[in-house]
């Protein structure tokens, strides 16, 4: 594991923090989430138990076509939002200026994730040596390879 910065003690300490994680939901759900840019998206699952609906702010590792986004599970395949997509694909996501677009939760295969996670650390090389020890620092371990998950616009929201 890397040595651990000041920065990613503090930002693994938010990770761990419940309303720190979800005060972006609130700007979301407010109009607010183009303030984020495309490097973060809100999804909207349903909870695999309760049916109800679920929110989590998410980053974009990749945007490899028009209808696709790539997004990572920094706290692996037992995130909730993880088991939740698993059970039900059917998810809403608001990026940019787009709110509540119909999708399809696909989880990538270990090979595709590690392709995917070797494109990120290619071309954002600050960001994943930050997103690397925070998550280290918020999950005691190293980080190998993480879950990453293809999010599909349903086609007549692609259009």
């Amino acid at each position: 594991m890397a040595a651990t910065s000041f920065a990613s003690r503090i930002g693994a300490r938010a990770l761990r923090t419940r309303w720190v994680v979800r005060a972006p939901i609130t700007l979301y759900r407010n109009g607010l989430g183009f303030l984020f840019g495309t490097r973060l998206l809100m999804l909207e699952h349903t909870g695999r138990r309760t049916g109800q609906p679920r929110f989590v702010v998410l980053e974009v590792v990749d945007h490899p076509a028009p209808d696709q986004y790539i997004v990572v599970s920094g706290f692996g395949t037992d995130a909730q939002w993880y088991r939740n997509i698993t059970a039900h694909p059917a998810v809403r996501i608001s990026v940019g200026l787009h709110r509540g677009v119909p999708a399809t939760a696909t989880p990538m295969t270990d090979n595709e994730s590690a392709q995917a996670l070797d494109h990120y650390i290619n071309h954002h090389p600050r960001a994943w040596n930050n997103l690397r020890t925070t998550i280290e620092a918020a999950t005691n371990n190293p980080v190998t390879t993480l879950p990453m998950v293809r999010l599909t616009l349903n086609q007549s929201s692609a259009e």
